[in-house]
């Protein structure tokens, strides 16, 4: 069970942030490999997305002293694009662990986000972060929501919603990583709260094994993407969502 939580916490570290869905890799490869038992739980999945929050306070905390400094008015339009994923995330969290994390499902998201994706790619991109509008942060918020689906990639998605709205590639990246922060914070929370009032018992050291190594792998993953967002598009992370997908219907079918 150590390796598996080493490779999960890789795995959570570096799809978190790359454009190809945590989630559905979190519930797709125990799927694939026959994995059980504690790494194969939600609140597994939400200690590795502890990891994950950590990289992001340690990358970025220079940029959220700067919000609460200087820049409001940036801090304020991110409260204001993080409200929709935090209703939706409240009102139909339940929902979704019940009935969404499926394969079928993910598959379908990989696919039709990929296309979304292709089709940002084609939009001229000139506008720095700097001038973001209100209703810019709205649209990308509302499609921030949409990452509750397992399967979508909530960076992909509002990467993509910020390229849609003409900004450049690497200031889409990063507002979408400013944007995650509460997000991925208050669903820590959330699913902490119910942790503790099941009174359920888990392996500590297990669950602090991936949240290191996820947070470790999340520094890597974000300085990469930062860095190849510069120079490249997101092609090459819609291909592998294609290549992942065609793999899930694959095993279905085997094992239909």
């Amino acid at each position: 069970m150590v390796l598996q939580s080493i490779i999960l916490g890789i795995i959570q570290g570096v799809t978190e942030f790359l454009p190809i869905s945590s989630t559905a890799h979190l519930v797709v490869v125990p799927w694939l490999f026959g994995w059980s038992g504690e790494i194969n739980t939600l609140t597994f999945d939400i200690a590795l997305h502890l990891g994950t929050l950590i990289a992001l306070v340690v990358c970025f905390y220079k940029d959220w002293i700067n919000l609460f400094v200087i820049n409001r008015r940036l801090l304020f339009l991110i409260i204001i694009a993080s409200l929709p994923a935090g209703l939706v995330g409240f009102a139909l969290n339940d929902f979704v662990e019940l009935h969404l994390r499926e394969p079928s499902i993910i598959c379908l998201s990989l696919i039709l986000i990929g296309i979304v994706m292709l089709y940002s790619e084609r939009k001229n991109r000139h506008k720095p972060i700097e001038v973001m509008c209100f209703f810019d942060a709205c649209f990308i918020g509302i499609f921030q929501a949409l990452a509750i689906i397992p399967g979508v990639s909530r960076s992909g998605i509002t990467i993509s919603a910020g390229l849609l709205r003409g900004y450049e590639r690497e200031a889409s990246a990063r507002f979408s990583f400013m944007l995650s922060t509460p997000i991925i914070a208050g669903a820590t929370m959330l699913h902490t709260l119910k942790f503790v009032r099941n009174k359920s018992s888990y392996d500590t050291e297990i669950f602090l094994l991936g949240l290191s190594v996820a947070f470790i792998a999340g520094l890597i993953a974000i300085k990469f993407l930062l860095g190849f967002l510069k120079k490249y598009p997101l092609n090459i992370f819609v291909y592998y969502r294609f290549l992942l997908s065609a793999v899930i219907i694959t095993m279905i079918w085997m094992r239909g």
